[in-house]
Protein backbone atom coordinates (compact mmCIF):
# COMPACT_ATOMS: atom_id res chain seq x y z
CA UNK A 1 0.00 0.00 0.00
CA UNK A 2 1.46 3.45 -1.03
CA UNK A 3 2.54 6.04 1.88
CA UNK A 4 0.10 8.70 2.07
CA UNK A 5 2.37 11.75 1.09
CA UNK A 6 2.99 15.17 3.37
CA UNK A 7 2.76 18.00 1.08
CA UNK A 8 3.57 21.55 2.86
CA UNK A 9 4.31 25.02 1.31
CA UNK A 10 7.64 26.50 1.26
CA UNK A 11 6.38 28.76 3.96
CA UNK A 12 5.10 25.91 6.20
CA UNK A 13 8.44 23.96 6.10
CA UNK A 14 10.57 26.74 6.83
CA UNK A 15 8.51 27.17 10.19
CA UNK A 16 8.52 23.55 10.46
CA UNK A 17 12.47 23.42 10.05
CA UNK A 18 15.53 24.66 11.46
CA UNK A 19 17.75 26.06 9.06
CA UNK A 20 19.92 23.49 8.74
CA UNK A 21 17.11 20.86 8.48
CA UNK A 22 15.49 23.33 5.72
CA UNK A 23 18.75 23.40 3.76
CA UNK A 24 19.26 19.59 3.60
CA UNK A 25 16.35 18.43 3.37
CA UNK A 26 14.26 20.54 1.32
CA UNK A 27 17.30 22.40 -1.03
CA UNK A 28 19.14 19.14 -1.39
CA UNK A 29 21.81 19.88 1.18
CA UNK A 30 24.78 18.52 2.66
CA UNK A 31 26.65 18.40 5.61
CA UNK A 32 30.69 18.14 5.91
CA UNK A 33 31.47 15.38 6.16
CA UNK A 34 32.26 14.10 9.88
CA UNK A 35 29.99 16.74 11.39
CA UNK A 36 26.90 15.81 11.88
CA UNK A 37 25.23 14.46 14.96
CA UNK A 38 24.72 10.80 14.13
CA UNK A 39 27.87 10.03 12.67
CA UNK A 40 29.39 8.15 15.17
CA UNK A 41 26.30 7.64 17.16
CA UNK A 42 26.07 3.79 18.61
CA UNK A 43 22.85 4.35 20.21
CA UNK A 44 19.93 2.30 19.36
CA UNK A 45 16.89 3.13 18.10
CA UNK A 46 15.02 4.11 14.47
CA UNK A 47 16.04 6.81 12.86
CA UNK A 48 13.17 8.82 11.42
CA UNK A 49 12.70 11.60 9.09
CA UNK A 50 13.45 14.89 10.18
CA UNK A 51 10.59 16.91 7.97
CA UNK A 52 8.06 14.23 8.58
CA UNK A 53 8.81 11.43 11.26
CA UNK A 54 8.34 8.53 9.37
CA UNK A 55 10.69 5.86 10.47
CA UNK A 56 13.71 5.34 7.64
CA UNK A 57 16.58 3.23 9.42
CA UNK A 58 17.35 1.28 12.28
CA UNK A 59 20.42 1.42 14.02
CA UNK A 60 21.09 -2.05 13.50
CA UNK A 61 21.69 -1.59 9.48
CA UNK A 62 23.92 1.14 11.01
CA UNK A 63 27.45 0.81 9.94
CA UNK A 64 30.81 2.84 10.10
CA UNK A 65 31.35 2.93 6.51
CA UNK A 66 34.42 5.75 7.23
CA UNK A 67 32.87 8.45 4.28
CA UNK A 68 32.12 10.55 7.26
CA UNK A 69 28.62 10.43 7.30
CA UNK A 70 26.22 8.27 8.63
CA UNK A 71 25.74 4.85 6.67
CA UNK A 72 23.21 2.13 6.87
CA UNK A 73 23.18 -1.08 4.72
CA UNK A 74 19.51 -0.58 3.92
CA UNK A 75 16.06 0.89 5.09
CA UNK A 76 14.03 -0.20 7.70
CA UNK A 77 11.46 -0.87 4.97
CA UNK A 78 11.58 -0.30 1.09
CA UNK A 79 8.40 1.73 0.86
CA UNK A 80 9.87 4.54 3.48
CA UNK A 81 12.14 5.72 0.71
CA UNK A 82 12.27 6.89 -3.13
CA UNK A 83 15.05 7.19 -5.43
CA UNK A 84 15.60 9.56 -8.05
CA UNK A 85 18.82 10.07 -10.47
CA UNK A 86 20.91 12.84 -9.38
CA UNK A 87 23.44 14.86 -12.08
CA UNK A 88 24.61 17.45 -9.94
CA UNK A 89 28.03 18.68 -9.15
CA UNK A 90 29.19 17.18 -12.34
CA UNK A 91 28.54 13.61 -10.71
CA UNK A 92 25.82 10.99 -11.71
CA UNK A 93 24.29 9.71 -8.24
CA UNK A 94 21.56 8.13 -7.04
CA UNK A 95 19.30 10.18 -4.74
CA UNK A 96 17.69 8.81 -1.54
CA UNK A 97 14.47 10.70 -0.65
CA UNK A 98 11.48 9.97 2.40
CA UNK A 99 8.76 8.62 0.31
CA UNK A 100 6.49 10.11 2.56
CA UNK A 101 7.11 13.98 2.79
CA UNK A 102 9.97 13.98 -0.56
CA UNK A 103 12.48 15.36 1.45
CA UNK A 104 16.26 14.90 0.68
CA UNK A 105 18.45 12.09 2.80
CA UNK A 106 21.13 11.54 0.82
CA UNK A 107 22.53 9.15 -1.34
CA UNK A 108 22.93 5.21 -1.96
CA UNK A 109 26.11 3.45 -3.56
CA UNK A 110 26.76 0.04 -4.70
CA UNK A 111 30.00 -0.26 -2.31
CA UNK A 112 28.57 -1.71 1.25
CA UNK A 113 28.23 -4.16 3.48
CA UNK A 114 27.00 -7.57 3.10
CA UNK A 115 23.90 -8.82 3.01
CA UNK A 116 22.73 -5.92 0.42
CA UNK A 117 26.29 -4.35 -0.84
CA UNK A 118 24.39 -1.15 -0.31
CA UNK A 119 25.59 2.53 1.32
CA UNK A 120 22.91 4.70 2.20
CA UNK A 121 25.07 7.39 3.15
CA UNK A 122 22.65 9.90 4.81
CA UNK A 123 22.41 13.55 5.97
CA UNK A 124 22.52 13.71 10.04
CA UNK A 125 20.41 16.84 9.50
CA UNK A 126 17.79 14.79 7.43
CA UNK A 127 17.12 12.76 10.91
CA UNK A 128 16.48 12.58 14.45
CA UNK A 129 16.94 9.30 16.28
CA UNK A 130 14.08 8.21 18.17
CA UNK A 131 16.26 5.72 20.98
CA UNK A 132 12.62 4.39 22.81
CA UNK A 133 10.52 3.51 20.07
CA UNK A 134 10.78 1.21 17.31
CA UNK A 135 8.99 1.09 14.05
CA UNK A 136 5.21 -0.31 13.45
CA UNK A 137 7.29 -3.31 11.51
CA UNK A 138 9.65 -3.68 14.10
CA UNK A 139 6.90 -4.24 16.06
CA UNK A 140 5.36 -6.57 14.08
CA UNK A 141 8.11 -8.63 13.94
CA UNK A 142 8.48 -9.52 17.10
CA UNK A 143 5.07 -11.28 17.34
Amino acid sequence: MPKQKIEKTDEEWRQLLSAEQYRILRLKGTEPPFSGKYYTTKQKGVYRCAGCGSPLFSSEAKYDSGSGWPSFWAPIDEEAIEYAEDHSHGMYRIEVLCATCQGHLGHVFDDGPPPTGKRYCINSGALNLDARGTSDEEEHSKG
